[in-house]
């Protein structure tokens, strides 16, 4: 690697290495202030909440890797524009992708952290964010047994425990089921347990009273009881039967699903391998997009008025690949044989390097032949 390569490269690592931590801050703090109202409001401790935005780290990396590329290649770009270094190197007969050389070097060691995002980590935190879930979901503690509170652990289900002891006994419970609203049933009781069944936790009322009102004959049937068990197991939405995400899934699955996996999965075949491919055009994109600003910046050359022009047209370029993203996403999750519009976008965005590059060298090439006539 030649001595500016190495210069290049190290400043944009350095500002990559800056820009992604402020975005990733940023986009962290975000959805810890959303997981810290849901997971503290269910009665989770800190150390969940921790546990939490942790699992949601790579995923988070994943999307700001890109963005921090781009911002760093257009901030290294123009600096060295600015200082006239760019200059210097043209001068000395350096074309447009002599100099783009580094930028490749800097996109090719984001692409492979993006990879390793995309292909282990991300699915790995996935999987355990999605089985951490169905945990907090089933912990009876955190979501029933708050007392004081009128609380509605599923649709249509209503409870109120007045006291609860330390060894655990709830004294005077309220619970509403209004599931059927042909018939409402409530349940009063003076103290409750919360026990283990063979088909799940039940709650024990002693010393209670059960109502029933039916809407259809407007009748109210009241039933005592010394002792009533109460399955609440249907009121914990558990793992069981849950489907799961494609993000969790590896690669080698997405790639050839078998029937199993495409039956336990949100998707059908054409999610399965369009979510494959785009975790590898993701990686390619990381190269693409740094070169994309870098090229959009060095077509104008050198201006005392700065380079804003060539800025917005490099963040208007990236919007455009972006939206073909999503474009070709739509597409090519409808149907199975169309999994290779997962690399539009790449293709789209070399070409446009490509053709940017060209166009800085060939107005390089230019400049002297106009000024010796």
């Amino acid at each position: 690697m030649a001595r500016f390569d190495r210069y290049m490269l190290s400043q944009l690592l350095l500002l990559f290495g800056f820009f992604s931590l402020v975005l990733v801050s940023v986009y962290w703090i975000n959805r810890a202030i959303s997981l810290f109202d849901q997971l503290i409001g269910d009665g989770q401790t800190a150390l969940v909440f921790l546990e939490f935005t942790m699992l949601a780290l790579p995923y988070v990396i994943m999307i700001v890797l890109p963005i921090s590329a781009f911002v760093a290649a257009v901030y290294v770009t123009n600096r060295l524009s600015s200082d006239s270094e760019m200059v210097v190197l043209q001068t000395a007969g350096a074309s447009t992708f002599r100099i783009g050389r580094a930028v490749v070097y800097f996109g090719t060691i984001v692409a492979l952290l993006v990879a390793i995002l995309a292909h282990i980590l991300v699915p790995a935190a996935r999987t355990e964010l999605a089985g951490r879930s169905a945990e907090i979901s089933r912990d009876i503690t955190a979501r029933f047994l708050k007392e004081g509170q009128f609380l509605h652990p599923a649709t249509g289900i209503t409870v109120y425990i007045r006291r609860i002891t330390d060894l655990g006994e709830m004294k005077e419970l309220f619970l509403e089921d209004e599931r059927d609203p042909a018939a409402v049933v409530t349940y009063t009781a003076e103290r409750a347990l919360l026990v283990r069944g063979d088909t799940g936790p039940r709650l024990v009322m002693y010393d209670g009273l059960a109502q029933t009102y039916r809407a259809e004959t407007g009748r109210l049937s009241t039933i005592e009881f010394a002792d009533f068990a109460y399955d609440i197991g249907a009121l914990i939405s558990g793992s069981d039967g849950r489907q799961r995400d494609l993000r969790e899934l590896p690669t080698s699955v997405l790639l050839n699903p078998s029937a199993d996996d495409l039956d336990s999965a949100v998707g059908d075949l054409a999610d399965f391998l369009y979510e494959a491919h785009d975790r590898v055009a993701r990686s390619l994109l990381s190269i693409i997009v740094p070169l994309m600003g870098f090229a959009a910046l060095m077509v104008g050359g050198f201006s005392r008025f700065g380079v804003w022009r060539q800025v917005v047209v490099a963040v208007v370029l990236i919007i455009l690949i972006q939206l073909i993203a999503n474009s070709a996403e739509e597409v090519g999750r409808g149907d199975e044989t169309l999994w290779w519009f997962a690399y539009l976008a790449p293709a789209v965005g070399m070409f446009m390097t490509l053709a940017l590059m060209a166009l800085s060298s060939a107005r390089k090439f230019r400049r002297p032949g106009r000024a010796a006539a």
